[in-house]
């Protein structure tokens, strides 16, 4: 069995990489970094280290890189005859690598079983993006793409900034889930042991990204406005934990209503989340957490869409509404977003910026609190 791989960075070296070895699959990392895939390509294995309580030792082999940027065709003849392909790029460059994957559709012999397509992406409906992509490249071959079976998944691993000294060997911490939709294989799922399937993805997308990457996101950005350096130093503050826990008892009143999980189950959830945070030995920079604020606080993202969906259901968001304010206070000099950011509000008066980057118009409940908010960080972006 054989797995190709768009992303050869940590969280697919360490976390999707690893568990299709586990899973008995041949691995073929796909990524545009030149000096990595040199050095994946030499080495003979590499180590997943769990960092944390219990934490073990993985060791990975069996594997190869292609770079995609110099022999494009290499990657359209590795995709063309591989059992699964899987993504993890980050969702705004899942249309960059459709075109490769389309042409090892347009390759791919009717003779082989379809292609499982996976994009393990922290983003609402990742495979379905992937796939409108693939189709526009098509064209109006649909016997190509029927080539291909594609699940949307829901990823969870915090995978932090790797040390150089580390070479290919990933540090992660221990807990990791992967959940697959189960309805694409009509009842005959690929043997993932460290996947589950399961009938409606939709909830365990929301779970995890309104309760781990929202409390994650709000963690950096309080604990950046703290002082903290890590997630773990900034979850240790009373204030910060307190703020944080109240954003998440918000977003877990959203995902019981929404979607009826347990009320004792969601606050376990909860609470490991926050344990997660608190693990010392990841040493998580806020600096890493909090990148890219701009496309965090978008209208579909971790903070506004279920504060927006609150507000819409008659309860003002307060603690989520905190979170965006310390958000919009976020600057880090390598971050382009935190720096785009500061120039839009600079640049626009608040109620612009709530249109235009968090996409909330007149007339929404929550468009008025959000207006003040974006004011306050204008008037005074160092509280």
């Amino acid at each position: 069995m054989s797995a190709v791989h768009f992303g050869a960075g940590n969280i697919g070296r360490g976390f999707i990489g690893l568990l299709l070895h586990e899973a008995g699959h041949d691995l073929t990392f796909v990524d545009v970094n030149a000096e990595l895939i040199a050095a994946i390509r030499e080495a003979e294995s590499y180590r997943v280290i769990e960092i944390g309580p219990n934490g073990r030792e993985h060791a990975v082999t069996g594997f190869t890189a292609i770079d995609s940027s110099s022999d494009r065709d290499a990657a359209v003849r590795a995709v063309a005859t591989a059992d699964i392909a899987t993504t993890a790029v980050g969702p705004t460059v899942l249309r960059f690598i459709a075109p490769v994957i389309a042409d090892a559709l347009r390759a791919r012999s009717d003779d082989t079983a379809p292609l499982i397509i996976m994009a393990c992406e922290n983003a609402l409906q990742a495979t379905d993006a992937l796939r409108e992509s693939i189709a526009a490249s098509l064209g109006g071959d649909r016997h190509a793409l029927e080539r291909a079976v594609f699940a949307n998944t829901a990823v969870d691993r915090i995978v932090p900034t790797a040390d150089a000294a580390d070479g290919l060997d990933v540090r992660v911490e221990p807990f990791c889930e992967w959940a697959i939709e189960a309805g694409p294989f009509a009842g005959s799922t690929p043997s993932i042991p460290g996947a589950h399937f399961v009938d409606d993805l939709a909830p365990y997308i929301e779970r995890k990204l309104f309760t781990v990457n929202t409390g994650h996101a709000a963690t950096a950005y309080l604990g950046h406005l703290a002082g903290a350096p890590t997630i773990h130093e900034a979850i240790a503050l009373p204030r910060v934990r307190a703020a944080v826990t109240a954003v998440l008892e918000e977003t877990s009143q959203l995902l019981v209503a929404r979607h009826g999980f347990d009320v004792e189950t969601q606050d376990s959830y909860r609470a490991t989340a926050l344990d997660r945070f608190a693990n010392a030995a990841l040493a998580d920079p806020v600096a890493r957490v909090g990148r890219q604020p701009l496309r965090k606080l978008g209208r579909h993202e971790r903070f506004l869409s279920p504060a927006a969906a609150l507000a819409e259901a008659g309860t003002t968001p307060v603690a989520l509404l905190g979170a965006v304010g310390a958000a919009l206070r976020f600057r880090v000099d390598d971050d382009p977003e935190s720096l785009a950011l500061a120039e839009r509000l600079a640049a626009d008066d608040a109620p612009t910026v709530v249109t235009e980057v968090m996409g909330i118009d007149e007339g929404h409940p929550l468009r008025s609190a959000l207006v003040d908010i974006v004011a306050a960080a204008q008037a005074d972006p160092a509280v």
